[in-house]
């Protein structure tokens, strides 16, 4: 009887009745063996196979054209650079990475023109957004054939992407606040969903995952779902006073009318629905009292590194929006107070 084959090594019988051997190693090429197991040509070549660690499968490579946009794909899936993002990015990366390997799967990443790219983002004018989105998932995808050697240039570089008109989310205003804890008291789901998000000035998919685990010595921790940047946020009054009044004793805040917690597109609907019931206009979102939160802050005199303090925005810039909106009120209510100090001099 013939002893049992080396490790990772498989066999069939081809159709003409021979014995056929390969070293299948989980997650490697095939690689087909000569002869019989322990014999010298056989362990000879198995030990060059092992000892030349072929190279390791990608998930999808299988079905992939080499030099396509599907196997670029699939290769950026496997990467390190894609590990690296935060899961959120992976997840709208990954649904307009799909979109476009439908369209564009079987051509060749090297004929990729800064033309063709301009042409479809163009496609996408009508939704700035989503344009620019397009834009920044590509420029990553190209950014990565680069360095796998597979082009020398980035065909997105240059090419622009239309300008987002306005300011995108609307910032709550004090009456919106005001209605909005009006129609939902303290102790209400609402109302807790409500005070976490403008007391954090969170994103919703982070406030999803927060819990009381996460308050210790009056500070709320947060490691932001999209840059993973890591907050200590000193808990308001106001929703320490809307914690206390909760019930739940889940391992977050805020869960379903099943028990389970909320996905950050499920909370943003019924967020939407509770808003909805409070007679708010349509054009508020949960985004929306993030911004609240930065403004309240800027009203307060906290300069934009504070505020970054408490919010995570990572860009200066972004802050500092807050502040200068600020500074003009102050600024013109200052002027204006001095304007009318001088009318009423001069009629006296």
């Amino acid at each position: 009887m013939m002893r049992r084959p080396p490790k990772w090594v498989q066999s069939f019988t081809d159709r003409h009745g021979r014995a056929r051997f390969y070293l299948r190693r989980p997650g490697f090429r095939r690689v087909p063996l000569p002869g019989l197991p322990w014999s010298p040509q056989f362990m000879s070549a198995y030990a060059d196979a092992l000892g030349e660690g072929p190279q390791r499968l990608l998930v999808g490579s299988d079905r992939t054209k080499p030099g396509t946009i599907n196997a670029l794909v699939v290769a950026l899936y496997c990467s390190t650079e894609f590990q690296g993002w935060s899961p959120e990015t992976q997840r709208t990366r990954r649904n307009i990475l799909e979109r476009f390997r439908e369209q564009h799967g079987d051509k060749t990443v090297a004929n990729l023109q800064p033309k063709h790219v301009a042409d479809m983002i163009a496609a996408k004018a009508a939704t700035p957004a989503a344009a620019r989105n397009f834009k920044k998932t590509l420029a990553a995808l190209m950014k990565f054939a680069v360095t796998q050697g597979i082009r020398n240039d980035n065909p997105v570089t240059g090419v622009s992407a239309p300008k987002i008109k306005g300011e995108g989310f609307i910032t709550w205003s004090e009456e919106h606040i005001a209605k909005f804890e009006a129609w939902h008291s303290i102790g209400t789901r609402a109302r807790l969903a409500f005070g976490l998000l403008l007391y954090s000035a969170q994103r919703r998919g982070d406030v999803v995952r927060m819990g009381r685990q996460h308050i210790r010595n009056g500070l709320l921790a947060v490691r932001q779902n999209k840059t993973g940047t890591v907050l200590q946020i000193p808990v308001h009054p106001a929703l320490q006073a809307i914690i206390d009044a909760d019930q739940g004793n889940q391992l977050t805040f805020l869960v379903t009318s099943f028990g389970k917690p909320f996905t950050s597109a499920g909370f943003g609907n019924l967020f939407r629905s509770w808003c909805n019931e409070a007679g708010l206009p349509r054009q508020l979102s949960a985004h929306g009292l993030r911004k609240a939160a930065c403004r309240r802050l800027a009203e307060a005199g906290c300069s934009a590194n504070q505020i970054m303090a408490i919010s995570g925005h990572r860009s200066l810039s972004e802050a500092e929006k807050y502040v200068r909106a600020a500074d003009q009120v102050r600024l013109a209510q200052a002027a204006m107070a001095t304007i009318s100090k001088s009318f009423d001099a001069a009629k006296s």
